[in-house]
């Protein structure tokens, strides 16, 4: 079933992490892992120091300068119970944050995600969302709907 954009914005914010989609200039479509925050009226998507990494100066955020649009999406998925699957599609624009939306998005990833806790971040990438469109496969999908445990 079609989910409206009310009941796909809420799936999204019970999300705890999703697919970044970007456009590469030569290779097409980069999809990478990624949590973000709520904000508004966007989301913010952390370049963080916690996890291993060769450099900071990461592919998305390259890709991102030369194509400021972006696709997140959110699912869930039982394998033994596909009444309960649903996915939520957001299509992004980046958007420059300001001091205090930055303040905000950084302290509300360090109290959903334990390893931010005492991180500070190498950036945050900001997004005005565009759109967003979802699919259940049933209202109990949508009334149970989490990508996983939620977040504190």
């Amino acid at each position: 079933m079609q989910l409206d954009t009310i009941t796909s914005t809420d799936l999204l914010a019970r999300a705890d992490h999703g697919i970044l989609a970007t456009r590469h200039e030569d290779r097409g479509v980069d999809a990478v892992p990624v949590c973000f925050t709520l904000t508004a009226p966007g989301l913010v998507i952390p370049v963080d120091v916690v996890k291993p990494k060769r450099s900071t100066d990461l592919g998305r955020t390259r890709n991102l300068g030369l194509d400021p649009r972006a696709v997140l999406l959110v699912e869930g998925w039982d394998h033994a119970d596909w009444s309960r699957l649903w996915w939520v599609r957001t299509h992004l624009r980046q958007v420059h944050l300001d001091d205090e939306t930055r303040e905000t998005a950084a302290n509300r990833l360090r109290a959903a995600y334990p390893p931010y806790r005492d991180a500070d971040f190498a950036d945050l990438l900001g997004f005005e969302i565009i759109a967003t469109t979802g699919w259940a496969a049933s209202a109990a999908a949508v009334a149970t709907g989490r990508s996983s445990p939620r977040r504190p």
